[in-house]
């Protein structure tokens, strides 16, 4: 994208947040007659640029849907070259992750996940706890569902307990039940590859999130795309309930 371009975009709001669901891999890799994986591989480096280019244009949250629970239900060999491929890249690039001053971290349900996975995450979580960049979060074995079930059942066990009233339970106590306690709501959904659905992602944070489809597959989504993105989300008129009068707007 020419630097023009950018800077017209800079001077609007930036989303604060934004969520992708990275969709397109396996068609991608079919689409150029090469294994679903080579298309996991493509996507990694779609990591890397969005993560760059988020930084770069101060998006300070970024949540990735790396791997659904549903997800288990793919091939075995599928599964495992994943896990394989999400341990070698997490090993490759978090120093890098670290250099650029962005805190990495993982959302989601872990105990399923290989041993030597989760503690390759946890090692790059721990190393990149105090950065004050870009937060990147990755929903690793996530569903949103099972995360508000999760989040109802500990809330139960506090009001047995006496440890919480339920009448102080509200949309703010809530939140803080769920895996992404502390990370503010997408302002931004953007879903690749044509499929028109949230998956079971994020359900509760997305309440107000503005959506953005797109054709493109994950592996073929740059900083050309992802600025497609944010200028659309710019163009909106975010009302949360209100009328367009009480924002300052025409209609």
């Amino acid at each position: 994208m020419q630097e023009s371009q950018k800077e017209k975009i800079l001077v609007q709001p930036v989303p604060k947040h934004i969520a992708i669901i990275m969709d397109g891999n396996g068609r991608w890799a079919r689409g150029k007659t090469l294994p679903r994986i080579a298309g996991h591989r493509e996507g990694v480096n779609s990591v890397r640029e969005i993560t760059r280019v988020c930084g770069e244009i101060g998006v300070q949250y970024l949540t990735l849907y790396t791997f659904s629970i549903e997800n288990w239900k793919r091939p075995a060999a599928e599964v495992s070259a994943l896990m394989t491929l999400l341990l070698r890249t997490i090993n490759k690039e978090v120093k890098g992750l670290h250099k650029n001053n962005v805190k990495f971290d993982i959302i989601g349900d872990l105990e399923k996940l290989p041993v030597s996975t989760k503690n390759s995450l946890q090692k790059g979580a721990d190393l990149t706890a105090k950065n004050t960049g870009l937060n990147l979060s990755l929903a690793l074995n996530y569903g949103s569902r099972q995360e508000i079930i999760e989040a109802v059942q500990k809330i139960v066990i506090k009001v047995k307990n006496g440890s919480l009233n339920s009448d102080e339970i509200d949309e703010n106590i809530f939140s803080d039940y769920l895996y992404t306690k502390g990370i503010p709501d997408p302002d931004l959904m953007i879903r690749t590859s044509g499929e028109s659905r949230l998956s079971n992602f994020l359900l509760w944070q997305s309440a107000y999130t503005e959506i953005y489809m797109t054709d493109t597959f994950w592996p073929e989504f740059r900083e050309k795309e992802l600025m497609k993105a944010v200028k659309d989300y710019q163009s909106r008129e975010r009302r949360f309930g209100k009328v367009s009068d009480q924002l300052g707007g025409l209609s």
